[in-house]
């Protein structure tokens, strides 16, 4: 990822969600290195995780950083959604001697990568060639759900958005889950996508499919879930995997519909680039396409899982090559 060359001053980028902080050093986009990872809950505070990744590394003189963070940005005062951090980017910006501090949520990052990603960095799932000059959509699963885009400008460019589509309303496809939709109404009043779609989602899914059939749902993580489900063949495990991706497909395609993403959806997040050869095989691909109508439209529009290792660092460093010294 990196050339190894510095004769412009190194900058940090950082990609901060609930569970992991991801922090590298770089000049431009096509240098990154110093890549390190650590877990959020160590850390009382964000400026605590970036003092320790800076002094492992030597304390390197960084005067610009941008930092995508698994939240909305709405003004100085961040306070994340799925995480105890709140902060002041001001103060933080002071707190650690910087000139300028970016603060993107973690989605546009995402989003301002996908122009930069390798070929041999996705994993295609269906539809036709993408359509230049066309919006691409990004979404993905994780601790919660991300959703963002690039819109293409003048001169080549792109525009980001700063978006929370995760937080839009689940709609049920079929009777299966109308269930789901009706338990976790009782349970959380509102339901988002994000209630179903993310980590919390998918145990969310298996405990209520075990509970409708009069059955003890055992306490498995997200990933006990994932490999039960494509080890051991688990059947309660490999249903809620199935109606997990079928409802991402949902979100896909409704995403898709309403971008006129004809250059494609890409999908991030924690746990779909960690499915392999499953996630094409699932019912996602045919749920995406489940438009009536617009089934057409949606059967040419190429899908692609992003399997790069830290791909939102890399979209925070063309953040920075946009926005260099603002």
């Amino acid at each position: 990822m990196s050339t190894g060359t510095h004769e412009r001053p190194r900058r940090l980028i950082a990609d901060i969600g609930g569970t992991h902080a991801r922090f590298a050093l770089c000049t431009s986009v096509a240098d990154i290195e110093e890549i390190g990872m650590v877990n959020s809950a160590d850390f009382p505070t964000i400026v605590d995780a970036v003092r320790h990744y800076l002094g492992r590394h030597g304390n390197p003189p960084v005067r610009h950083a941008v930092i995508g963070i698994a939240n909305p940005i709405l003004g100085d005062h961040v306070r994340m959604t799925n995480f105890q951090w709140e902060f002041s980017i001001e103060q933080a910006r002071q707190a650690l001697g910087l000139d300028t501090l970016h603060v993107i949520n973690d989605f546009t990052a995402l989003a301002l990568a996908l122009p930069y990603l390798p070929a041999d960095e996705l994993t295609r799932v269906g539809g036709g060639p993408a359509v230049p000059g066309c919006p691409m959509g990004v979404l993905g699963p994780g601790t919660g759900l991300g959703v963002s885009a690039l819109i293409p400008a003048p001169a080549g460019k792109w525009i980001p958005l700063a978006a929370e589509g995760g937080h839009v309303s689940f709609a049920p496809g079929d009777d299966r889950e109308l269930m789901l939709w009706q338990a976790a109404r009782r349970e959380l009043g509102h339901v988002s996508m994000e209630r179903l779609l993310s980590g919390s989602g998918l145990q969310f899914i298996h405990r209520s499919l075990c509970e409708s059939r009069g059955l003890a749902a055992p306490d498995h993580s997200p990933a006990e879930i994932s490999r039960r489900a494509l080890t051991d063949g688990d059947a309660s495990c490999l249903e809620a995997l199935d109606t997990f991706c079928a409802i991402l497909g949902t979100a896909a395609g409704d995403l898709a519909v309403t971008l006129g993403a004809r250059a494609g959806i890409y999908i991030g997040g924690g746990i779909i680039p960690k499915l392999g050869d499953y996630f094409p095989k699932s019912p996602f691909r045919a749920r995406f396409e489940d438009k009536g109508r617009f089934s057409g439209y949606l059967a040419a529009i190429p899908v692609f899982v992003i399997t790069s290792a830290y791909p939102a660092l890399l979209g925070a460093a063309a953040h920075l090559d946009i926005y260099p010294n603002e």
